[in-house]
């Protein structure tokens, strides 16, 4: 049985403690957070203790591994801790928002080598996974385009994306990363574009809610991502694979999906799923089955720093080519 703590009592906090509750193997021990009465609304939802001692919570016995869902800043805090302590970690993506704690946290883990998931859990969905084994098989021959088509309900508050590290850091990077995995390739160039066209307060902080990405792959593949902070039919997520020997598309997903043809219809007429807890709903507790998995049989989990390391060093050079207007070539240090 894995003895697990959560870090951080938020949003995050109520997504992975079901899955936790749910899982055969796995056991929430510790619901840590700063406000104490904030982590004891987890543990009384979710099982386990609440405190507001970090060192209390990693010199127990009931604990090995651990998951941190606190703020992407407080991240290498959290993970130097928890490395020191010798615990496996599952650490919500992204890694960090700047380069520099990234290095950081490199330098920590190679230091304290305890096994690292981090929380890029669009991987684990199944009909996406399909598409990348379809992909890795061959199936549609050399790969020429990917596209990724990836929109929001609505904007979030201006809270939010004030300690977000903008659009390309806090969302752009599941895309980034899914298709660098799919193509099993790191982008040369990257070019980026955007619009601020449906939330003026995330304008005044000089962010944008609309953009275009291109990533051009060393195979020569070109990589097409469009995000929008708003769509008003729901959480609209596809992927296409395009290559010499055909194509491969995910669709949306709806709480109905069959398709009906009458007087008054003639497709599927259910919304879509409304938001990413809905909608990657499974893959949560997929990528969390994947992490006791890897550790229980001492493997190292995936996806690992490296690849939060990458998505970000891209991420980055998007967001300077938005602002700058220009291709950048990325460098992987």
């Amino acid at each position: 049985m894995m003895k697990i703590a959560l870090l951080g009592s938020g949003r995050m906090a109520h997504v992975y403690g079901p899955k936790i509750a749910e899982h055969p193997h796995i056991k929430l021990t510790w619901v840590f957070n700063p406000n104490l009465a904030s982590a004891q609304k987890v543990a009384t939802a979710y099982g386990g203790c609440a405190t507001d001692n970090l060192v209390q919570l990693l010199e127990s016995n009931n604990i090995d591994s651990v998951i941190i869902a606190t703020p992407t800043p407080t991240h290498l805090e959290y993970i130097s801790a928890c490395a020191q302590a010798g615990k496996a970690i599952y650490c919500e993506k992204p890694l960090e928002q700047n380069k520099e704690k990234v290095k950081a946290c490199l330098d920590v883990l190679s230091e304290y080598p305890v096994p690292f998931m981090l929380g890029f859990n669009r991987r684990f969905d199944p009909e996406i996974n399909t598409l990348r084994t379809a992909v890795v098989n061959g199936e549609v021959g050399d790969l020429t385009f990917l596209m990724s088509w990836s929109r929001e309900p609505e904007p979030p508050p201006k809270e939010y994306i004030k300690r977000s590290g903008g659009y390309f850091v806090d969302s752009t990077i599941h895309d980034i990363d899914l298709l660098c995995w799919i193509a099993a390739e790191l982008p040369q160039e990257v070019y980026a574009t955007g619009s601020c066209l449906f939330s003026p307060d995330i304008g005044e902080l000089g962010d944008v809610d609309a953009t275009m990405t291109t990533l051009k792959m060393p195979s020569g593949c070109l990589v097409h991502i469009n995000n929008s902070r708003q769509c008003c039919y729901g959480f609209d997520q596809r992927l296409e694979a395009f290559g010499s020997k055909g194509m491969l598309q995910t669709t949306n997903q709806r709480d109905d999906n069959l398709i009906r043809w009458g007087l008054s219809q003639t497709e599927a007429k259910a919304p879509l799923k409304h938001f990413f807890l809905e909608r990657y709903d499974l893959s949560f507790y997929l990528a969390l089955d994947a992490f006791y998995n890897s550790v229980s049989k001492g493997e190292s989990p995936l996806p690992n720093v490296l690849d939060g390391r990458n998505a970000l060093i891209i991420a980055l050079a998007c967001d300077q080519s938005r602002r700058e207007g220009k291709a950048i070539k990325p460098v992987y240090e």
